[in-house]
């Protein structure tokens, strides 16, 4: 049998729900660290760190899921411009989910700081400690985190468009099924 799935490899989508769960869990957490100077500041820290590691394997795996399982194809009806914004913007969302760890993990290193898995695990530096560097990593890495929630808001978007009103099985084939 050689015909096109209807939906996602079961793991394609448990990979695809939980790094949405961990994508905006890290993007509140994120957003807490820099508008909080308190107590509440370093737990955040002590959390966004390993998440974003965790985030970087996770999104390893799901590539290789992602090139190693067929996917359902786009409609056939669906116009050129949308065919080409949904890989568009599939692109950006695995670019910055790879980027932005490791723009994370590169921006720590030059702050001179360790990056922490706990309280035993500690990943080597990137970077030699440069403040320098550092301050333009840290904006660009808040600047790519906006990206990233941005692409975010028009993903879910472009999903709940194609299942409340085209309703042509692209949203469901992320949401259930076997083939």
């Amino acid at each position: 049998m050689n015909r096109q799935p209807k939906h996602f490899a079961p793991l394609a989508r448990l990979l695809h729900w939980l790094m949405a769960l961990l994508i905006l869990a890290m993007l509140f957490i994120g957003a807490g660290m820099v508008a909080s100077v308190s107590e509440r500041h370093q737990w955040l820290i002590h959390l966004h760190k390993p998440l974003g590691i965790a985030i970087l394997l996770l999104v390893i795996v799901r590539l290789v899921v992602r090139f190693s399982t067929r996917q359902p194809p786009l409609p056939a009806d669906l116009p050129g411009w949308q065919v080409l914004a949904a890989k568009a913007s599939h692109g950006l969302l695995y670019a910055l989910m790879l980027i932005l760890p490791l723009l994370g993990w590169a921006m720590i290193s030059a702050a001179g700081d360790p990056v922490m898995l706990g309280s035993a695990l500690r990943l080597p530096s990137i970077l030699p400690a440069d403040a320098g560097l550092f301050a333009l990593l840290r904006k660009a890495h808040g600047f790519l985190a906006y990206l990233l929630f941005l692409t975010v808001l028009l993903h879910l978007a472009a999903a709940l468009f194609h299942g409340w009103i085209r309703r042509d099985g692209v949203l469901q084939s992320m949401l259930h099924g076997r083939d």
